[in-house]
């Protein structure tokens, strides 16, 4: 008697399998269930092949990918057909901008090239540089038509800087390559931007661990369990700089021109990664009273902030953090997220 397929497809067990290249300037990780290292391989590598034909529409690094070619059309009057590829990244990341008031805003490039080097350099930025790129920055003047999907913009010397949304949107773009593949048990996580599908075999999530702060006294960290879900984490353990003894982290506020001086720790919770990562941000900008107003105003959204704003140490979280499904800390995570970013990034 022939079993029937689905009966058969069920019984066949499941391995762990796990690859790691750089991408987009971080280490891209997947780790996925299959039943043979041959697919796990074919859908792993269809994958990060994903995310570099990404990186070289959405690198600001890059003077040809279609972002910097953006870019280079700034005061001139030019407007350029966007693909659907960059819309999907300009027009949410848009969105967040009016919403926040420009705490979020990818047109923050001119300013944040200036912190790159003052943190090269350890010293800060002249004012009256800083004032004069203020002035290529705002998300007003970047002009989105959604009928022609074209964009433009509208001062000079403008440059796009997609660092703190792009690499949600690529864990979101490879996660879905793997399920094309037939992989649903993966977790994609590209520094501290983490998407997830469904569980590993006989489990309630991906276990990934939220840290605390690099001081004494942090809180201990926490275990959520993931699954179909995104997780980002932003701040200023691994990229900032001291300077006269007032510590900047590499985030910028577009609305001041300055790194961001609130050492903590962001982490977000969202249905995709694009929205986790570019809301991580956006938190770190507006601060925990505004940030965490705009997670409980965004549906199926939770934030956990940790910060150290001077002697003390805070921790907040909105209501719906309560609700994320936590494990003890034994056995150890399976993930552990790195705050990230480039540019604005988380």
């Amino acid at each position: 008697m022939a079993w029937p397929a689905y009966v058969r497809s069920a019984e066949i067990p499941l391995h762990r399998f796990a690859y790691a290249k750089a991408e987009m300037g971080v280490p891209f990780q997947i780790t996925l269930f299959a039943a043979d290292e041959p697919t796990a391989k074919a859908a792993a590598d269809a994958a990060f092949a994903r995310v570099e034909i990404l990186n070289s529409i959405l690198s600001d690094y890059d003077p040809d990918s279609e972002l910097s070619r953006l870019s280079q059309t700034s005061g001139q009057g030019k407007v350029v057909p966007v693909s659907s590829v960059l819309w999907r990244v300009l027009e949410p990341a848009q969105a967040l901008a009016a919403r926040t008031g420009g705490a979020f805003d990818v047109t923050i490039g001119p300013l944040v090239g200036l912190w790159r080097k003052a943190r090269r350099e350890k010293a800060r930025p002249n004012p009256e540089l800083v004032a004069e790129f203020r002035g290529r920055v705002g998300f007003q003047k970047l002009r989105l038509d959604d009928a022609a999907r074209t964009a433009e913009l509208l001062a000079p010397e403008m440059r796009l800087d997609l660092g703190a949304i792009a690499k949600g949107f690529a864990a979101d773009e490879a996660l879905a390559v793997l399920r094309m593949h037939g992989i649903t048990r993966a977790l994609v996580a590209a520094s501290g931007d983490m998407a997830a599908g469904d569980a590993p075999p006989g489990q309630a999530g991906w276990r990934v661990e939220v840290a605390g702060l690099d001081v004494p006294g942090a809180p201990d960290a926490q275990i959520v369990l993931l699954k179909n879900r995104a997780i980002a984490t932003s701040g200023d353990v691994f990229q900032r700089v001291e300077i006269e003894g007032r510590r900047y982290s590499h985030i910028v506020d577009a609305r001041t021109g300055s790194g961001i001086t609130d050492h903590s720790l962001v982490t977000v919770i969202a249905p995709d990664c694009l929205t986790a990562d570019s809301l991580a941000t956006a938190v770190s900008v507006l601060g925990p009273e505004a940030g965490l107003r705009l997670i409980h105003e965004t549906p199926g959204t939770a934030v956990h902030v940790v910060r150290k704003p001077g002697e003390q140490i805070e921790t907040m979280e909105s209501v719906s953090w309560a609700e994320v499904p936590k494990a003890s800390a034994d056995p150890a995570p399976l993930a552990q997220p790195e705050p990230s970013g480039v540019g604005t990034g988380s």
